[in-house]
């Protein structure tokens, strides 16, 4: 079991090129095909859910027409370097319209979609690059969200899983199989284990063994949030062992009660210091 085919989505952002080197060292590992797709906005641009629809300011509408074309050529050649350095098959796709809608398009025939995290300081990130939340949402396919800060040579090599037995974590933990049979170290964590779903008397406990299956060795770990969110507490955990994956399901409960009134998934997003994947 393995990731076939790649999806990296670029920008114009400064952590473009960590996402390329994050991207081909996947593929490389994988023996993937991976595709860089770069989103252009277009005036006329609307986003299929209303629900996310960022607000315009005209400055930015003119910024991206006059340097859009010049933006783009520079990424493309980054996306060639790297590839090319990395010895992996690549591919370039480059199209208009709303980020978000065109991201979800391409992201359903590819195994992996890999997202930049928004960055709170820019005010224009909203408007020109894909929310990942929103891919998780409407694309059916994991999301690999990388913080943009830092640098992630290596992914997956020590895990963290946040398990509530919902159906999200389930299949976040699905897709990520392939990287957790190739962890060293992975840990189960159930946070305010829900009492209303059957998790027995040692919550996640089946399913470390449903892993030892694939050959993944998992420690299991139930603690409680004690106010601080389900969200930070697992990026707390994350922290202590030095994890570099996080792997949740994204939105377990109503988009509307997490959108409005917040949720692991707005946290984790909001403040992740680690790779994240989630699907939904």
């Amino acid at each position: 079991m393995a990731y076939k085919d790649i999806l990296v989505v670029l920008d114009a952002d400064r952590a473009t090129r960590r996402r390329i080197e994050t991207a081909a060292a996947l593929a490389a590992r994988f023996e993937a095909h991976v595709v860089g797709l770069y989103v252009t906005l277009i005036a006329d641009s609307e986003p299929a859910s209303p629900l996310f629809y960022p607000p315009l300011y005209d400055p930015i509408w003119r910024d991206v027409q006059e340097t859009s074309a010049t933006r783009a050529e520079r990424v493309r050649q980054t996306f060639e370097d790297v590839t090319s350095r990395h010895a992996v098959s690549a591919e370039w796709r480059s199209a208009a319209g709303y980020p978000g809608d065109v991201t979800v398009s391409h992201a359903r025939y590819a195994d992996l979609v890999i997202l930049g995290q928004l960055d709170p300081e820019d005010p224009r990130g909203p408007l020109l690059r894909p929310r990942p939340e929103e891919v998780a949402l409407l694309a059916g396919r994991p999301v690999l969200v990388i913080p943009y800060v830092g640098r992630f040579d290596a992914i997956g090599r020590r895990a963290l899983v946040g398990w509530d037995a919902s159906r999200e974590a389930a299949r976040a933990i699905g897709d990520a199989l392939p990287l957790l049979i190739q962890s060293k170290s992975v840990t189960i964590m159930s946070v305010d284990a829900d009492k209303a779903r059957d998790q027995g008397e040692t919550p996640a406990a089946d399913l470390a063994l449903h892993l030892a299956r694939h050959g993944v060795a998992a420690q299991v770990e139930r603690t409680v949030s004690g106010g601080i969110g389900i969200g930070n507490t697992l990026l707390s955990r994350a922290s202590d062992i030095e994890a570099d994956l996080l792997v949740m399901g994204a939105y377990g409960h109503s988009r509307i009660r997490e959108l409005l009134l917040g949720g692991a998934t707005r946290t984790v997003l909001a403040s992740m210091t680690l790779p994240v994947l989630m699907a939904h």
